[in-house]
């Protein structure tokens, strides 16, 4: 058994430089290798989270600014509907005041060709009043004078 503990403590006597060397490599890939590994790995999970998160905030306000444009398209085109509307009840209002002046004019010129005929029909009447005393004057004298020369003839 002795022999079998200087065999063991001979294996580790020669297995300490194995052992600091392989806890010197272990120590120059953490100081060398892994820690800026990971150091890099973190950084660019960082930046890519950090794009993700700004490309949903550009998302988010090209969202906002399109519900934005989308109502104030709605407004303009309100106003515009209600601008042209304006103008056919304007129009509308434009043509019954240009239909009712011209029912105006031509009832005042109705009215006036009316009292127009009614006058000529005046002087008509007149006029034929007095040929008719005139005619029937010419008759009586014509069949007085008849009857005179019928009386004279007898």
């Amino acid at each position: 058994m002795d022999e079998t503990l200087r065999q063991l403590g001979g294996l580790l006597l020669g297995a300490i430089p194995t052992i600091i060397l392989v806890l010197g490599i272990y120590a120059l890939y953490s100081l060398l290798v892994h820690r800026p590994l990971v150091r890099v790995l973190a950084e660019r999970h960082n930046r890519t989270e950090g794009a993700i998160e700004k490309a949903r905030a550009a998302i988010a306000y090209a969202e906002a600014r399109t519900a934005d444009y989308e109502q104030r398209l709605r407004e303009a085109r309100l106003a515009i509907i209600r601008n042209q509307e304006a103008r056919r009840q304007a129009a509308l209002q434009r043509r019954a005041a240009a239909i009712t002046e011209a029912r105006l004019r031509a009832h005042a010129e109705v009215e006036s060709a009316r009292a127009a005929l009614e006058e000529e029909k005046r002087h008509a009447m007149v006029s034929l009043q007095a040929e008719a005393q005139n005619l029937a004057k010419a008759i009586i004298r014509t069949v007085l004078e008849t009857a005179a020369q019928a009386g004279v003839r007898r």
